[in-house]
C-alpha cells in the first residue's frame, strides 16, 4: 500500500536569493510520495529564472502578485496531494 501523497507548496515573491535552497530542501526529503508546487506571485527579480532550473521535477505556477495567501490558495487549488505543507 502506497503512503498518502503530500504536496509541498512554496510561495515565491522576489525570493531569487533563497528559492533555490527551498526547492532543493523539498526535493531532498526522504519521503518520496510527494509533489512540489512553486507559485511565483509576480516576482520582479530573478526568482522565476531560479525556479525554472527545476522545471523537470516540480510544478511551476505563475500569477499576478496577490500576496502570500493568494499564492498559497492558488497552490492548494492545483495540488493533487492528500496533505500539504
Amino acid at each position: 500500500m502506497q503512503a498518502e501523497k503530500v504536496s509541498i507548496l512554496i510561495p515565491s515573491y522576489n525570493t531569487g536569493k533563497y528559492v533555490q535552497e527551498s526547492i532543493e530542501s523539498a526535493l531532498n526529503q526522504t519521503f518520496t510520495n510527494l509533489e512540489i508546487i512553486v507559485v511565483d506571485d509576480g516576482s520582479t527579480d530573478n526568482s522565476l529564472e531560479q525556479i525554472r532550473k527545476f522545471s523537470d521535477r516540480i510544478k511551476i505556477i505563475t500569477k499576478k502578485n496577490g500576496g502570500t495567501s493568494s499564492a498559497l490558495n492558488t497552490g492548494i487549488k492545483e495540488m493533487s496531494g492528500d496533505w500539504f505543507k
